[in-house]
Order: structure tokens, then sequence, then C-alpha cells
């Protein structure tokens, strides 16, 4: 058994080799690397299928043994100061590296296809191999410096890959917010790891908790000194898991390619904040006011990311904004002292989350086959609707996902979610009330999403929507190049469109767009007839192929049996579930003897509830938003919507306020550009003017008058006795008239 923890430091080594031959290969031999492109592809995915692997025989050895092991080597030694370096192998990081392989593996078999046809093919696949590495030398690391490092990694990965597309402006300003972003929370996190250093003295892990929860016992450290170091650990967990206030990278890293929105969202990056926190959690449980920050924060984000999510019309934002919601339940679970329910809803939400965003992929891809459709279009919801005629397996996978997110049973995130929300109980009644509300919330959005992505008749694109193909077409590629030709009417269209969705409203939240919308039926009704009848081209938008069909279905089946390895089996009253025997180690080093009993009577009782909750808030958004999408014909439904009264004016201007609040994110953007981004430029432009015209100014002053001065003297040293006279009594005479005046 112990040979394969000793040989487990190969873990972030195995696929280490692709990224750099592709490099070698892009610099020394370009026209062949290129030529067999899809031979990196497969040996990227085959190396992380053997890291699948040898993290799949870990995990079976810690769920049936729940042993611990630890290498350390001698990095540098310095008189008293010793720094090791090695890998620390438990349930934590077994659990942690399943996880990001196999979504991983999922996610470039899905790329292989979603990418071909993209010049940065090889450099896509370079990103996305040492994404992975860096992920998994991060999990395995045995103490901070290591995870700082590859912390750091991570961090530079998820810029180059959210700016890939970096000749976008739009895609270049997105990575350098989350880039600045996540150093906010990084520099606080380097400031902690050197506070415990010098609180504790070491940097290893069972070192660190051992001395510290010592030291606070009994008193022998400076509380306050701790909970700020506690506190800055804590804050790069914070901007890494997108949660507030330094969420606001998040919906801008979805201008990356949609593969890596779903690596992003499901198992690296916003995953690494949850892992931190819950591998310190040891330091921080022994503090209160750090655990009750870690419960506030997250039922903030909660909150916050179900409202923002209410408005938005792009598909990713709106999955983006899903996901900080969700991570808000992980982070509020870990501040509750829930280690185990945390990690459920990790692992359940991040194939589910895998699932939408792959599934949103091939929706756009589908889109972005229509002529005249630009990649900012065809994300927009409101340019979709009735798409499960064309792509049947995607409705079906998105659909699924969709209803694992909600809380549906018997799918995966039933199972977690439901136990955060009976958990939230027994923590805090406010808490509890904001969690379960903001389910209704998650259901409400999700299935918005789907509905206007998927369900209805609103086919503005062309009359042979419906799926009839025709002998020729001219398609827009994944990647937003054109084809032949593009046709003049479907971008008058579009026009006519804006005028529907005027200020970027959806119907939701503003009725009174009747008026607009029979004008867009009349003059598309005059285009269909008189313009398209005359067109041999057919638009129409298809399922993906099986490359990127494959993934989704694996994900499905993720998606609808994950969560029974969290289901509890009472045994004489103790919980005999696979996760918790997975986590035996980690439970009992934050709760020693703790044989918590799983009451499954009122575990039902809850679930309930909360089902209903989540049905609430499904069947309120098919009251919204179904009929409005039904068909273009049922207008008297929308007038319907339009009648005045003093009630309904009262709802207008409340849907409005939640409209404006959603759609412009909160205002938080708005303030960090106005009260923070501006002032500190002020700021930085003053200390500038102070450095240029101050300290620079007087070394520079001081060589001025020298020069000045030289030059003067050089005319005096003439040779001539002459001037010497004529100088000599012209100071004389000067210091005769100041002692004359001055004494």
């Amino acid at each position: 058994m112990e040979h394969i923890y000793e040989y487990a430091w190969i873990i972030p080594l195995i696929p280490l080799p692709v990224p750099f031959l592709i490099g070698a290969g892009i610099l020394f031999f370009p026209t062949a690397t290129k030529k067999f492109r899809r031979m990196w592809a497969f040996s990227s995915i085959l190396l992380l299928s053997i890291v699948m692997l040898f993290s799949m025989k870990l995990s079976i050895e810690q769920i049936n043994s729940s042993f611990i092991y630890q290498y350390l080597g001698s990095w540098t030694i310095n008189n008293d100061f010793s720094l090791e370096f090695g890998y620390l192998i438990d349930s934590l990081t077994s659990i942690m590296s399943m996880l990001i392989t196999t979504v991983a593996i999922i996610v470039l078999i899905y790329s292989d296809s979603y990418m071909s046809h993209d010049q940065g093919y090889l450099r896509f696949f370079a990103y996305m191999s040492f994404f992975n590495i860096s992920m998994l030398g991060l999990v395995t690391s045995s103490n901070l410096i290591q995870i700082y490092i590859f912390w750091e990694l991570v961090g530079m990965c998820s810029y180059l890959l959210i700016g890939f597309w970096f000749t976008r402006p739009i895609a270049a300003n997105a990575c350098q917010k989350a880039f600045v972003t996540n150093r906010v929370g990084d520099f606080g996190l380097l400031l902690g790891i050197l506070g415990l250093y010098w609180i504790t003295g070491s940097f290893e892990f069972g070192d660190l908790f051992e001395i510290f929860n010592k030291l606070i016992k009994n008193n022998e450290v400076n509380l306050l000194f701790g909970i700020l170091c506690t506190f800055l650990l804590f804050a790069g967990a914070v901007a890494k898991s997108a949660q507030f206030p330094l969420h606001v990278w998040l919906p801008d890293a979805m201008e990356g390619p949609t593969p890596i929105s779903a690596l992003i969202h499901a198992a690296t990056m916003v995953a690494a904040g949850i892992f931190l926190v819950a591998r310190l959690l040891p330091l921080f449980i022994v503090i209160p006011y750090i655990m009750n920050l870690i419960a506030l924060i997250g039922i903030v984000t909660v909150l916050l990311g179900a409202t923002l999510a209410l408005a938005q019309k792009d598909i990713k934002r709106s999955l983006a904004y899903s996901t900080m919601s969700q991570l808000g339940y992980m982070m509020l679970a870990l501040g509750m002292g829930s280690y185990r329910v945390a990690l459920f809803h990790l692992i359940t939400h991040a194939y589910s989350k895998a699932l939408l965003f792959l599934g949103s992929g091939s929706v756009i891809h589908s889109m972005e086959t229509l002529v005249g459709y630009s990649p900012e279009k065809s994300q927009n919801m409101f340019l979709m609707g009735g798409l499960k005629k064309h792509v049947p397996i995607t409705k079906v996978a998105f659909l699924l996902g969709t209803l694992s997110i909600c809380g549906i049973p018997p799918l995966a995130c039933f199972w977690s979610k439901d136990e955060i929300l009976n958990d939230s109980w027994v923590y805090s009644s406010i808490f509890a009330i904001i969690a379960w509300a903001t389910a209704g919330l998650t259901a409400f959005y999700m299935f918005r999403i789907y509905l206007l992505t998927f369900e209805g008749n609103l086919n503005v694109n062309c009359k042979n929507y419906s799926g009839k193909k025709s002998s020729s077409f001219y398609s827009i590629s994944v990647w937003g190049k054109e084809g032949l030709k593009t046709i003049n009417q479907h971008f008058r269209l579009l026009t006519l469109l804006k005028i529907h969705t005027n200020k970027e409203k959806d119907p939701y939240f503003s009725m009174n767009t009747n008026q607009n919308l029979k004008k867009v039926t009349k003059s598309f009704m005059t285009i269909n007839n008189n313009s398209f009848d005359n067109q041999s081209t057919s638009l129409y938008p298809y399922e993906s192929d099986n490359t990127m069909l494959f993934p989704l279905i694996v994900l499905i089946i993720f998606t609808s049996f994950i969560g029974f390895i969290g289901i509890p089996f009472n045994y004489k009253g103790i919980n005999s579930d696979i996760l918790s025997k997975w986590l035996t180690t980690s439970i009992n080093l934050l709760y020693p003897n703790s044989n918590h009993s799983f009451d499954w009577s009122e575990f039902l009782t809850n679930s309930i509830f909360s089902v209903s909750i989540a049905f609430f808030g499904i069947f309120t958004a098919y009251f919204f938003y179904k009929p409005f999408y039904s068909s273009l014909k049922n207008l008297d439904l929308m007038n319907s919507f339009d009648k005045r009264g003093s009630k309904r004016i009262f709802w207008d201007k409340m849907a409005s306020v939640i409209y404006d609040w959603s759609y412009n994110r909160g205002y938080i953007d708005t303030f960090y550009v106005k009260y923070l981004i501006r002032n500190i430029r002020g700021l930085a432009e003053l200390v500038n003017f102070f450095d240029r015209r101050v300290i620079d100014g007087i070394p520079n002053g001081f060589g001025f008058i020298s020069f000045f001065v030289g030059e003067g003297l050089k005319y005096i040293g003439g040779g001539r006795i002459s001037s010497y006279l004529f100088f000599y009594f012209f100071y004389l005479l000067i210091f005769l008239l100041i002692y004359y005046f001055f004494s």
C-alpha cells in the first residue's frame, strides 16, 4: 500500500512534458508541430488519464484505510531557517485530484472539437495542460510556501486562458481585471503566510496547526495578530473563489473560450479558494471570529450571486453568477464548520456546472453557425429560443444540469445543497432564511436561462429556422470567422430586434414593449415574405458533433449519480456513507472522536420544504418567460401584462429597481471605478508628481546649480588680471553694501 504513496510525487509531473514539448515544437519545428497538432491533444488527454487512474487508486486506498502520507525534502537550509519541499497525500488531496483530472479530461476531449479550427489550437492545449499541472501541484502541496508557488501559477494560467483571444479588447481587459483582482487577495495571502511563520516558525501544515492551536488556547500569542494573519489567509481564498467583494473578475472571465469557463468554474481556479479554506480549517476553527466571517462572506455571496444572475442576457455570464452563488454555499458550509458538506457540494457542483458550461458551448456553437451572428450575439439568450428542436441532446444535458443546480432530487446537487440548508438552521436562523430564499432564486434564474434558450418559438433568425435543411448555406465558425457572404436582410432584422430589447431589458422586468414588439413582428413579416423568399440560403442551428456530445453524455452520468456517494447509510447510529469514509482522516483532525448520527426523517422533512421552494422558483420562471416566448403571434398575452393601475405601476417600479440592480452588477463595479480606481489613480499621479518634482527635483536642482556655477566660473578664471580686479572690487562692493544696510 505504501508504495503507491511513495510515488505520488509524480501526480503533477506526468502531464508536464506536453506544454514544454509543444513550446519547443512551435519554436524549432513549427510546420511539423502544427501539422500533427491533434497528436498533442491526444498526448495531453492520455497523460492526464494516467494521473486520473493514479488518483483513483489513491482515493480507493483513502476510503479503505484513511492513511496520511507526507514526504519532505530539504530545499534550503540557512542557520535556523529550513525550507522543505514535498507532497502530502490525504483524503482532501485524493478528492481534489480526482475532481481535477476527471473534469479536465472531459473538457480536453470537448476542446479538441470546439477549438479545432482555431489558429491557437496548440497554444490552447499548452495552457490547459499547464493549468492542470499547477492545480495538481497545489492540492498535493505539503506547506504554505509550496501552495503559494502553485497558487500563483494557477493565477498566471488563468490570465493566459481568459485572455486567450487577446486581440479582442474586451478579452484583454477581462484577463487583466482577473489578474489584478486576484493580486489583491494574493498579496493578503502572502502577508498571512509570513505572519503565521513569525508566530509558529513553520510552514508545514502539521506543525503549523499544532503550534498555532496551542498558542491560541494558552493565550501565548496576541489574539488580534492571530486574527489578522488568518484573515489575510482567507483573503486569498476570497479572491480566487470569487467571494464578495473580490468577485468582480468572474463574469468578465467568460470572454475566454467556453471550455476554459467550464474548467475554471468546475474544478480548477474557483475550487482553489475552497480547497485552501478546507486545508487551513484547523487554523480557522480555533478562532470563532474568523469562522463567523467566513460564514458571513459566504451568505452574502450566496444572495448577491443569485440576484445578479436574474437579469443577465449573456448565457455564460448568467452561469458565472450561478457559480459565484454556489461557491458562496460552500464557503457558508465551511464557516459553519460543515467540512464534509462543503466538499460534497464542491464535488456535485463541479460536474453539474461543467455540464452546464459545456452545454452552453454547444448552444453557442449552434448559434454561431447562423449567418450574421458574432460571438457576442451567439451568447445572447434573447436571440435564441426554440433550440430544443434542433439540439435535443444538448437540451437534455442542459436541462439535467439545470435541475441539479436547482436542487431537484435525485440529481447530484440536491443531496449536498439540502444538507447545507439543513445545517444553516442550526447555525443561524437569519442565514438559513437567506439560504433557503436563495434556493428559490436559483431555481428561478436557472430555469430562466433554460426557457429563454431552448423553449418557445420566437425564431427571428429566418423563415427556415424550423430546421429544414437546404442544399447550400453559409455559416460562421465557432471562432467567429465569416463564411462566403453575409445576408444584409439578417442584419436589418437584428437591428429591428434591438428596438424590442430597448435599454437591454427583458420582458420580465420591462412589460411596456408590446408596441415595439408589434413593430418587430410587422417588420419581420415584411422581411420574411419579401426578402427571404428569394434567398436560396437556409439558416438553421444544428447539433454539435460527437466529440462534443460525448463529454456531455459522460457528465450527464456524473450529474445523475455522483450525489449517491454522500447519501448517508446509518449503521448503529453512525453515518457510514462513502464520502464520510473518504474524509475520515480530515474529519477526525477537525472533530476528534466525533460520531455524528444522521436523522433520515428530519432530512426528508426538510427536503420536502427545499424542493417545494425550488419548484416554486421553477414555476415562477415558467409563468413569466414561457408565455412571452411561446410565439410572436401571441400578442394578446403581452397586452395582458400591460394593464395599468396603482398596483401595476408599483410593480413596474419595483421590477425596474430589481432589474437595474441585477443588470448593473449591483453597482459594485461602478463603485470600484468611481471611488477606488479613480482615487488610487489620482493618488498615484500625485505621488508620481512628488517623486519627479521633489524627490528627483532636489538632486537635479543641485546638479543644475553646480552646472550653472561651473559655467560662470570658467569665465572668471580666464588668466587676465583686469578681470580678477574687476570681480574683486565687485564682490567687495556687494559685501560693503550688505554690511552697511544690515549692521
